[in-house]
């Protein structure tokens, strides 16, 4: 097998402005999180501007765009607004999420396969402008070879329900989960995509993710932000990123 390279880290830093929002305060002010980020070891920092702005602002995306060293990932619907917000600002990254307003998080992939001839429209200006395109899928192969032909690339795999499954102490049903994540960032990478992971990610499941060779990059928040409070978030990412390496260095 061909020797893994450094795994990447994205640190998401919603949940900090959901703690600010909560108090309709100035702070804590998720820029500040970003900095923090970066000096602990995060290789790039990921926002969700969600269509009822529940945690992240336009203006937080400003402030990140113009304060920040390493790439904004911004994660959003695929709608006009937040396609002309991504132009307008022209993130490294743009990350394209389902997105429905009465769930709490992104609880699924965005549905590729079923809406081929739109998000290759949808797709074709953000390319234009210099993002990189990323689509928050499962492991389903459809949604894979759809995420391929319409011109995305990047997929981030949807690790949510492995992790729930890890939780919850369902050990078969976890093996099998992960199997299937390991055999969909296999085809991902034959096609030519780059593939990341993400979602519900913890000290706990990090390790068996982090081994997959196929995969270049992790973005982790909401664990990070709440182990954040007990350690701090410095410390914290730093012993995420200590666990992704010692991962990434006994699978090679």
């Amino acid at each position: 097998m061909k020797p893994l390279g450094r795994l990447r880290l994205g640190v998401n830093i919603d949940h900090v402005a959901t703690v600010r929002n909560a108090r309709g305060t100035s702070y804590p002010d998720p820029l500040r999180a970003g900095l923090l980020a970066e000096a602990a070891g995060a290789d790039g920092i990921t926002a969700h501007l969600r269509e009822d702005r529940r945690h992240i602002r336009d203006e937080d995306i400003t402030s990140l765009m113009q304060g920040l060293s390493v790439p904004l990932n911004l994660e959003m619907a695929t709608t006009p607004e937040m396609q002309a917000i991504a132009l307008r600002h022209k993130p490294h990254a743009v990350c394209l999420v389902p997105e429905r307003r009465e769930e709490r998080t992104t609880e699924g992939g965005i549905d590729v396969a079923g809406d081929v001839a739109r998000l290759k429209d949808f797709v074709a200006p953000l390319r234009a402008a210099g993002c990189r395109v990323s689509m928050f899928i499962g492991h389903d192969v459809r949604q894979i070879e759809a995420s391929a032909e319409i011109g995305a690339a990047v997929v981030e795999l949807h690790t949510g329900h492995y992790c729930d499954l890890v939780a919850e102490g369902r050990t078969a049903e976890a093996a099998r989960e992960l199997e299937a994540l390991r055999e969909g960032a296999a085809l991902a990478h034959s096609l030519g995509l780059e593939v990341h992971a993400g979602h519900g990610i913890s000290y706990d499941t990090v390790a068996e993710i982090a081994a997959f060779p196929q995969v270049m990059e992790l973005n982790i928040g909401h664990f990070l932000i709440g182990e954040a409070i007990f350690r701090g978030l410095g410390s914290a990412i730093e012993g995420m990123r200590r666990r992704m390496d010692t991962a990434r260095e006994a699978a090679a």
